[in-house]
């Protein structure tokens, strides 16, 4: 996890375009996404967080954005009443 606020401009380009950073995520929702998520460009740089996966972001207790990921987040919502 990185978080936007701890990298400069040149290196989150620089990881973006080798991949190395392929969601965004919200730290105080706990929501992630995709980069080109438009829910996600609108967020604030200081509750921005990037990872390199989507496992890393399941493992920290995010959930898929429900605009960008639709399928990942019904899968989501409906694992979350079965418990």
């Amino acid at each position: 996890m990185i978080q936007h606020s701890q990298i400069s401009p040149e290196s989150l380009r620089s990881k973006i375009h080798c991949r190395e950073i392929c969601f965004g995520g919200n730290m105080k929702l706990k929501i992630y996404g995709l980069l080109s998520c438009r829910s996600g460009k609108r967020m604030k740089k200081e509750n921005r967080i990037f990872f390199t996966e989507e496992k890393e972001a399941l493992q920290n207790n995010y959930r898929p954005c429900g605009h960008c990921m639709r399928e990942a987040y019904q899968k989501w919502k409906y694992s979350s009443l079965i418990k």
